[in-house]
């Protein structure tokens, strides 16, 4: 029976579109990690993240910021098992 090469375990096109969401999460989980603020402030404070009222422990930019890149890892570990799931032979 015909069958479409391209939904078989270790296809060149699947690994190879996997292979590139990886390399683009991987760059953004890199520009994400870089916006979180250290102790003396950081690149989030330039978004509104230094402006924090009242008794905030942290603000709605610095959440959000810990939700994407919490999201990002997630997908970034999500690819890397997927791509050793394909490239092993």
């Amino acid at each position: 029976m015909w069958r479409v090469s391209c939904v078989r375990k270790g296809s060149p096109l699947v690994a190879g579109i996997v292979a590139a969401l990886h390399a683009i999460v991987s760059l953004g989980l890199i520009f994400l990690i870089l916006l979180h603020a250290g102790r003396g402030g950081g690149l989030s404070d330039m978004f509104g993240g230094g402006m924090s009222g009242g008794f905030q422990g942290s603000t709605i930019v610095e959440r959000n910021l810990d939700r994407l890149t919490v999201i990002a890892s997630a997908i970034f570990a999500c690819t890397t098992v997927l791509l050793t799931w394909l490239w092993r032979n």
